[in-house]
């Protein structure tokens, strides 16, 4: 388009030129230029018959040629010369000076400056803003990269081996479509990419763009609704049929949630909504392509609860892949990929810094090579080893250090007290994570300390009594200081908030509560990000509340006495362990012996033994709730 307009502009210059010549050219033939002494000499000669009069030039006929040119020109000088001329009979003709270049160029310059402003200014502000031009505002926006252009493949993706799979077997149908469909396979319609934030969905899609040697269209779900009614339709319906004509090819929408929104899920707003028009749209195409002409809609979303059903039914996305947070094999897989960029130590375990990194996404451990990478090169070194890993770990928990807020002496030893009883209580039960390392320098917004445990395995399966050993080790800080100093303070904020949330699923979702019994009064959704607003709707009575409010206090009760009753067995071990923190302000199980692994009283006393309520239940989500 841009193109279009210079090639009318040429063509206007063009024009322009060729008037601005020919006027020259017949202004000098037939004309010699005189200076105004020389005119009053063929005046009083009588070789001037005729002359015309304009406000600042004087044009005339001569009585006879001078050098083959039977008019004349000056430059008028005298206003008053008007008698003169008539006291030798010349006849004097005057005339209002007009110049239609002049008059043309007054119109067509204005103009041409404003197409020109139009094309070079404000048409590229108005792409940068999402606008784009009033003619190409209904097109798709896609960007097209075709095979390798994305500089990324299937080698570059690890961790999600599972989704790799998937995604080669529609890879290999676009490049080997006779060999599946021999038997009257078809290419799955639609492919949904769900799972949290960072995982390598986007990544994923991109390294499909680096292995199929077909056209793949980009596009983010943002880009299809603007601010005038009907173009989102439209750019639906262009970006289809772009990949119609350039079949076999694969549309990938990133964020597809802001594209995909269950309609009416606003209360008061109709079917008229821009956004729904454009979803409509988006399920008449789904419903329109041929599944034989090789056209693959992928979507990556990390809400796949507020998707339209009609959206994700079967015959539009026909499957649906979990792009998970990776575990601990996969975090090591993922950690190979990246630390290829720097320059590592050979003794540095991969392993061991997968073991501290459980939950970590992908583009967690990215940030994490990268910070490790930074702490080698602030202290410098020559390559990274281990300990830069472990500080970019906390760097990455817990923040960075700060050392510049002082604490004065008391609150420095409650903080000692507070976390030399998260380990001692870690190492006595054995449901618990063994202790790595404890710290009292304060750390981000508002950590004054930490205690960084590292899991020896991943878990997918949860029992009760380790539910209950890790709300106890949460519980414990708290317990110490009420054991040391005899009160808490508000230190133990964070971790009363966990506590509470464990407490709180094992009665509603996990049907191990206390009094309340197996059922299940929450509904576990598949949802990676906090949800909008409100609570969700209860559809219990009150009293059941009223008993599930007293299940949940009486459960972290229960944690509190368990882990103070293990702190006044140790407490020899709780003063001594705080006052080596004081000294060292950061100690291992290497440098204090007692955080070290070894069971102690398992139930502690303060408990009752509950029936257990079956078995173990599979709760991988719990890995999010404790830390």
């Amino acid at each position: 388009m841009q193109s279009q307009h210079g090639l009318n502009l040429g063509y206007v210059a063009f024009g322009l030129l060729v008037l601005l010549a020919v006027q020259i050219w017949v202004a000098a033939s037939g004309v010699i230029v005189v200076d105004y002494s020389r005119f009053l000499g063929l005046l009083d000669e009588g070789a001037i018959t005729r002359v015309t009069v304009t406000e600042s030039r004087i044009e005339g006929d001569l009585a006879h040629p001078i050098e083959g040119k039977s008019r004349f020109a000056t430059t008028r000088v005298e206003p008053g010369f008007a008698a003169e001329l008539l006291s030798h009979d010349v006849e004097i003709a005057g005339a209002s000076e007009s110049n239609w270049l002049t008059t043309l160029l007054s119109w067509i310059a204005p103009l041409a400056l404003l197409v020109l402003f139009w094309t070079f200014v404000f048409r590229r502000f108005a792409e940068r803003q999402g606008m784009g031009g009033l003619i190409n505002i209904g097109r798709s926006r896609a960007k097209v990269w075709v095979e390798r252009d994305t500089g990324v493949t299937f080698e570059d993706v690890a961790g999600i081996d599972e989704a790799k799979a998937e995604l080669r077997e529609v890879v290999s149908f676009l490049k080997e479509r006779d060999r599946f469909s021999r038997l009257g396979a078809r290419v799955p319609r639609g492919i949904l990419l769900v799972g949290p934030p960072g995982t390598g969905k986007t990544l994923l899609a991109r390294a499909i763009a680096g292995e199929a040697a077909v056209p793949f269209f980009s596009i983010s779900g943002s880009e299809f609704v603007e601010m005038f009614v009907g173009v989102g339709a439209a750019r639906v319906r262009d970006l289809f049929e772009q990949a119609r004509k350039a079949a076999p090819c694969i549309i990938f929408i990133d964020e597809f949630d802001a594209l995909g929104r269950a309609r009416g899920a606003i209360p008061g707003f109709g079917g008229s909504d821009e956004k729904e028009q454009t979803l409509n749209q988006l399920l008449a195409e789904l419903d329109g392509f041929d599944p034989t002409a090789g056209i693959v809609l992928l979507a990556a979303t990390n809400r796949p609860e507020i998707l339209d059903p009609a959206l994700t039914r079967s015959g539009r996305f026909d499957r649906q892949i979990v792009v998970d947070r990776p575990e601990r094999k996969g975090r090591r897989d993922i950690l190979a990929v990246h630390v290829r960029k720097i320059v590592t130590d050979p003794s540095l375990d991969l392993d061991a810094v997968a073991a501290l990194t459980p939950g970590f996404t992908g583009a967690d451990l990215a940030n994490l090579v990268n910070e490790a990478a930074i702490v080698a090169t602030r202290r410098g070194a020559d390559a990274v080893t281990m300990s830069d890993m472990t500080e970019a770990v906390e760097r990455v928990v817990a923040g960075a250090e700060r050392h510049s807020r002082l604490l004065d002496p008391a609150e420095r030893h409650r903080v000692a007290v507070h976390e030399i009883g998260h380990a001692l209580v870690a190492a006595a039960l054995p449901g618990a994570d063994p202790v790595h390392k404890i710290s009292i320098i304060p750390r981000g917004v508002g950590a004054l300390g930490y205690t960084l445990q590292r899991p020896t395995e991943d878990r997918f399966l949860l029992t009760r009594t380790e539910l209950e050993d890790r709300m106890a080790v949460l519980l414990a800080g708290r317990a110490a200081e009420a054991v040391v100093f005899g009160e808490v303070s508000t230190g133990a904020e964070d971790d009363l908030a966990k506590a509470t949330d464990i407490a709180r699923a094992m009665a509603t979702r996990f049907g191990m509560g206390r009094t309340i019994g197996p059922v299940a009064l929450e509904e576990r959704r598949m949802r990676w990000l906090p949800s909008e607003g409100g609570t969700a709707g209860r559809d219990f009575s009150q009293g059941t509340a009223r008993e599930l409010d007293m299940d949940v206090r009486e459960t972290l009760a229960c944690a509190t006495r368990r882990a103070q009753s293990v702190l006044e067995e140790r407490s020899g071990d709780l003063r001594d362990g705080a006052d080596l923190l004081l000294k060292r302000e950061t100690i291992t199980p290497e440098d204090f012996p007692p955080i070290a692994r070894s069971p102690g009283p398992g139930r502690a006393k303060g408990c009752d033994p509950q029936p257990d309520s079956g078995p173990p239940i599979r709760t991988p989500q719990t890995m999010e709730l404790v830390p």
